[in-house]
């Protein structure tokens, strides 16, 4: 059957290819300015010694291997995967669980809706502070008044290294959680109450439908949300820059803040800056190219 029978004619397909085109122009055009561009600007003032933005002279890779050859790079290195492993356990499956509690609210969902949103709204520089003041090692400190209570003598949680990531990422989950179980609960609309209603006929138990219905149905959703939360951990910057400024002896510092130090913290290379940046980037398309491999290839088994 040629495409004229089918009611399609060689030019209606042109006309239809152009108009996607004409649709998809504007966000092309803004991504390649405020995206690819800078992206491509990056890439090249890696490869100079500058001077604040100007480039002074083609040094080739010796700016990644200055960077790289750094103790501070390691450390940052190793903290920005820390961050990225306890927000995958604390982050990950809250705000399925949130999601599907709130999805089981008979009475006020809408409430709790917005009260689970809400933290998503607050400026991220006063969600900082405000935690700051429950975490301050003073008498002063929230979490201090309320230990003190029940015996338990004044802590200093900011200036321990084992505890410093595990609460700069409890402080953006507090913020972030909220939204992502909204999108969540989103996904679980979409799920057939019929198969609930079979299944609960068929004598299954609520943990049974959770398992079999419910956590297939948005499993796409949640290998989506897994990259991009693993995307936005890997470029965490102002929470430990304003909460601990990268300490106790860089036990804090990402590799985003450290970019930071490079660009405005005294010495103003630009050229080491953007090759931490390179860095980040290339490190955060091998994690992508990864699961979309896994992920194609669980879609052919399917």
């Amino acid at each position: 059957m040629n495409k004229q029978a089918r009611g399609i004619s060689p030019h209606g397909k042109r006309a239809e290819s152009l108009k996607a085109w004409l649709i998809m122009l504007p966000g092309l055009l803004l991504m390649s300015f405020f995206v690819w561009e800078p992206l491509l600007e990056s890439i090249r003032m890696s490869l100079y010694k500058t001077e604040n933005i100007e480039l002074v002279e083609f040094v080739g890779l010796r700016n990644f291997i200055s960077v790289m050859g750094k103790t501070n790079f390691t450390q940052a290195l190793a903290n920005t995967f820390a961050y990225t492993f306890w927000s995958l356990l604390i982050g990950f499956f809250l705000p399925i669980l949130l999601a599907m509690l709130i999805g089981e609210t008979v009475r006020g969902k809408g409430f709790f809706r917005t009260a689970a949103y809400l933290p998503n709204m607050l400026p991220g520089l006063a969600v900082i502070i405000l935690w700051s003041a429950f975490f301050s090692g003073e008498k002063s400190g929230v979490l201090n008044i309320l230990l003190s209570r029940v015996g338990v003598p004044r802590q200093s949680f900011l200036t321990r290294a084992d505890l410093v990531v595990p609460i700069i990422i409890s402080i953006a989950t507090w913020k972030g959680a909220g939204a992502t179980a909204l999108i969540y609960m989103a996904g679980m609309a979409s799920v057939n109450p019929e198969l609930y209603e079979a299944a609960a006929i068929d004598g299954a138990s609520v943990w049974q439908r959770v398992i079999h219905i419910l956590l297939p149905s948005i499993k796409k959703l949640a290998g989506t949300l897994l990259i991009l939360q693993i995307i936005s951990v890997f470029q965490i910057m102002y929470e430990p820059m304003v909460l601990t400024k990268g300490g106790p002896d860089n036990a804090s510092l990402s590799l985003m803040q450290l970019m930071w130090q490079y660009a405005f913290g005294g010495s103003m290379d630009y050229g080491k800056a953007s090759a931490v940046a390179v860095i980040v980037t290339v490190i955060l398309l091998a994690m992508t190219l990864v699961y979309t491999y896994f992920n194609n290839k669980e879609s052919d088994w399917d």
